[in-house]
């Protein structure tokens, strides 16, 4: 398949088709796969293409949500495939390409093995985990090093979105378990805290409980405006690491007549990357959010050894 890029639709997306299609540089055939919302995509998994998912919306999330769709499961390469309606386009795009297990099965991608297809299975094995670039790992490490310079626990506490903002006493639970069995010690206990609570909304949680115990525990946490996040971000920038975007925009120099290139006003996000890897260098151990893709991620960063 001449596949140029596997995206989701956003505006950014589509002002680089227009651009593309209107000076020539691509004859430009679109396919849009299926609602997204109502495909698990599958590879190779027996005669299960088209059959139902074993999750579906029960009675009252279809009322609370207006969903009046059913979820079925498909065979990527025979739909997107060669000999696929697919197979003709330039352009391939996705209206989401995250996935996670739900519920006794996947958000959207059930894809974990192919054992009929040694070349996949290879690709997916490669791919189980993907490091970040040198200047985000050497970032983690160094706040590590530098800044808690001690054995410290990692605790990632997602609370505000989603289903988790209803699970807060478990979350903490989980986390107080972790300290109690590290025991007592002369010294306080170190802990990392990646959190989406703001530190100002601690005040009455368990998270706030530690912060005010400084005889016992000190706390560490990163945020955006921290030198360390945006040095890291102005590095990646610097090294062209894929995160720049968009079309870079013309400015003639009326007096030089030189036609400069502007590269794009905003650093990337990197603070959720290097938070990551500061956990992976807990050697105290890692608490994580039940359920939390970013906990996953964790564990496999740690898995892996990247610190």
């Amino acid at each position: 398949m001449p596949l140029l890029s596997v995206v989701a639709p956003s505006s950014e997306f589509w002002n680089r088709i227009r651009f593309a299609s209107r000076f020539g540089i691509m004859s430009l055939t679109l396919f849009a796969p299926r609602d997204c919302r109502t495909t698990v995509w599958t590879y190779q998994n027996g005669n299960e293409d088209g059959a139902l998912d074993s999750f579906q919306p029960d009675d009252q999330l279809k009322r609370k949500k207006k969903i009046s769709y059913v979820r079925r499961r498909r065979d990527v390469y025979k739909h997107l495939g060669p000999g696929s309606e697919a197979d003709s386009a330039t352009v391939l795009a996705f209206g989401s390409l995250f996935t996670a297990p739900y519920k006794g099965s996947e958000s959207y991608i059930d894809i974990h093995e192919s054992p009929r297809d040694q070349r996949v299975q290879n690709l997916i094995d490669k791919i189980e985990f993907l490091p970040f670039v040198p200047e985000i790992v050497s970032a983690g490490k160094k706040f590590a090093r530098e800044t808690i310079q001690a054995p410290f626990l990692c605790a990632q506490l997602r609370l505000l979105d989603g289903q988790f903002k209803n699970h807060w006493k478990t979350t903490f639970m989980g986390l107080k378990q972790k300290i109690e069995s590290l025991g007592e010690s002369l010294h306080p206990i170190h802990i990392f805290v990646m959190t989406d609570l703001p530190e100002a909304n601690w005040t009455g949680s368990y998270l706030g409980d530690l912060a005010e115990d400084s005889r016992r525990f000190k706390l560490f946490f990163l945020k955006e405006s921290d030198q360390l996040v945006v040095q890291t971000s102005k590095r990646l920038v610097e090294g062209n690491h894929g995160m720049s975007y968009g079309f870079l925009p013309e400015i003639r120099d009326v007096d030089s007549k030189v036609t400069k290139h502007c590269g794009p006003s905003n650093l990337p996000d990197v603070l959720l990357y290097v938070e990551e890897t500061i956990c992976s260098c807990a050697s105290l151990g890692f608490v994580g959010t039940s359920g939390s893709t970013i906990a996953e991620s964790i564990e496999l960063m740690r898995k892996f050894g990247v610190c």
